[in-house]
């Protein structure tokens, strides 16, 4: 259901592109890449570089194989909460609405911060921007004063999760939720809408938009290591 998770979005990604493009790009991997079809993508936007995809699901590894999609791209199985690479490893890590899907996100974005050396991308979704205007701010505040986590497990009857017909098995998940952890290894962060603000505000992003952009990237060291 999900194999084209994260792929049909070329804006979101042309304006991702247009900004990696200033730093010396020469390996990215990508978190939860289905058959590899955005692999492709960024092959062609990078040439000369290591473009490696990592999916769990061995059916669409699979997949991808049986389409070609690996003819120029690595495509690997592997889970995004232990990925099976050194520290600094790659200089971009991305993940492309794979987080609300996974019920720790937190330590996908870990792995992730891991094993970058200059960039780290995610574009997903955004809690705080779904609903009525009151129901916004309601989940904002609760997330604020630590009570979240229990609304959403009671709300939810003790699963976490829900699921639609449209998205699958889904957990609350905002792309602010990964923030602290990403903050204390960038030296840069933007935070970009994915797609047309519900409403225009101060509050944009973050109360605006059901899906964001995060382009956190670390000065260059010395120190790292390419796969």
């Amino acid at each position: 259901m999900h194999k084209h998770e994260g792929s049909d979005d070329p804006e979101g990604r042309r304006l991702i592109v247009s900004i990696l493009r200033s730093l010396d790009i020469r390996s990215l991997l990508d978190v939860g890449s289905a058959t590899g079809s955005g692999l492709k993508e960024f092959a062609a936007e990078f040439p000369g570089a290591l473009v490696c995809g990592v999916e769990p699901v061995a059916a669409l590894v699979q997949q991808g194989v049986a389409a070609g999609n690996t003819q120029t791209v690595l495509l690997l199985q592997g889970s995004g909460d232990a990925l099976p690479f050194a520290d600094g490893c790659f200089d971009v890590v991305s993940e492309f609405s794979i987080l609300h899907h996974v019920p720790h996100p937190s330590a996908v974005v870990r792995e992730m911060v891991r094993v970058a050396r200059r960039a780290v991308v995610i574009m997903d979704s955004n809690r705080f921007a779904q609903g009525s205007w009151p129901a916004r701010l309601l989940k904002l505040f609760l997330y604020k004063i630590g009570l979240w986590n229990t609304f959403n497990l009671v709300r939810t009857r003790g699963k976490r999760y829900q699921i639609s017909q449209g998205d699958g098995l889904f957990y609350s998940y905002s792309v602010y939720d990964s923030y602290d952890i990403v903050e204390r290894w960038a030296d840069r962060i933007y935070l970009l809408s994915n797609g047309p603000p519900r409403s225009r505000s101060w509050f944009h992003p973050l109360l605006t938009s059901e899906g964001v952009i995060l382009i956190a990237i670390r000065d260059a060291r010395e120190n790292g290591n390419h796969p």
